[in-house]
């Protein structure tokens, strides 16, 4: 089996931390995000995956290599210009012989693949879309399906007088070759707007399957941060394994933190629920809770982190605050006594 990735964004959502680096490579609990994609797909029993791409490809290139240490074939498309969603499926067509798999480059889930293509092909479906259900359909675009899974049709955020079903589209599709047919070559063209409702129009078999496993899109701040603080509570059943150092002894780790064993603790150091990049060095008395550290990071004396995300190479000083969900992009530097996010 094969799949494509389309990881072509820009990641212009997460930005910061994707001003230097691809979103395919920032970190989640101090692994380069598409590593969870890729292992999901091995274990799906796929063979060889296609990572479509266009934003800094070589950085992500130099990261995955062939594929041979994850034990999976990887070629890279490197699009000349962005062709949306679908056009990029489409730039792969070369590629493409067989039942595929289709992921957007932003999602984390634990989503059985292998059981969505079985299902898939038991329909002789020409298209099957991935759905989960939200708490909020308003803000969404929904998909209506039929009590045997079919797709009926796509609702472009509706009014509440127009809510019918509270499925969105989970960006994980199943495709055969035959769905390339319908899509323009050299064009920008989209799954959700042009190919999926050619495909309703045109009465393909087109199904759906409606999961309740753990799903995330990580393309934004607050969700990147979730995302890395759900994986390190196990809300994904990965293995995880969490060092802690005899150096450590004098600092204060709880259960759930992810530290890498580069990283230098002083005494009376405080890490709850976070994870702390390779490299980073931490002073006294710091305290850092539900926050992620990322690497070469040095964070001085008596510093309070919660709840936010400090990038790469950054230098917090002596006595500083930051809360409520403050995102510091690369390089930063914070004076003595600084305040960030707190309510004057």
């Amino acid at each position: 089996m094969q799949a494509i990735i389309l990881a072509g964004g820009k990641g212009t959502r997460l930005r910061p931390l994707t001003l230097s680096i691809p979103k395919p490579i920032t970190t989640i609990a101090n692994r380069p995000f598409l590593y969870y994609q890729l292992e999901m797909l091995k274990k799906a029993g796929v063979e060889e995956v296609i990572l479509g791409l266009s934003y800094q490809p070589e950085k992500i290139m130099e990261v995955f290599g062939n594929g041979e240490k994850l034990g999976i074939k990887i070629r890279y498309l490197v699009e000349p210009e962005p062709l949306g969603t679908a056009g990029a499926y489409k730039f792969a067509e070369s590629l493409i012989n067989r039942t595929t798999i289709v992921f957007n480059g932003d999602i984390l889930t634990n989503i059985d693949m292998a059981m969505a293509v079985k299902l898939h092909r038991e329909r002789n479906a020409t298209a099957t879309i991935i759905l989960v259900p939200v708490e909020n359909p308003s803000a969404y675009g929904l998909v209506e399906t039929s009590t045997d899974g079919k797709v009926l049709r796509f609702l472009e955020k509706p009014k509440a007088n127009e809510i019918t079903c509270n499925t969105i589209n989970a960006g994980m599709y199943v495709l055969e070759p035959k769905a390339l047919s319908y899509i323009p070559r050299s064009q920008e063209h989209s799954f959700e707007y042009q190919l999926f409702p050619r495909l309703l129009k045109e009465k393909e078999p087109f199904y759906s399957i409606i999961s309740k496993d753990y799903w995330l899109d990580i393309g934004t701040n607050s969700r990147y941060l979730q995302a890395n603080l759900d994986v390190i509570a196990n809300k994904l059943s990965l293995e995880i394994t969490r060092t802690r150092l005899a150096a450590w002894q004098s600092a204060h780790i709880d259960d759930l933190s992810l530290v890498d064993e580069t990283v230098n603790l002083e005494t009376n150091v405080e890490i709850t629920n976070s994870v702390i990049g390779a490299n980073c060095a931490i002073e006294r008395e710091a305290k850092i809770k539900d926050s992620v550290i990322l690497p070469n990071t040095k964070i001085k004396a008596n510093v309070i982190i919660e709840k936010s995300i400090i990038g790469e190479n950054c230098l917090i000083k002596e006595s500083s605050t930051i809360l409520k969900g403050s995102v510091l992009g690369n390089n930063t530097s914070i004076s003595d006594f600084s305040q960030i996010g707190l309510e004057l």
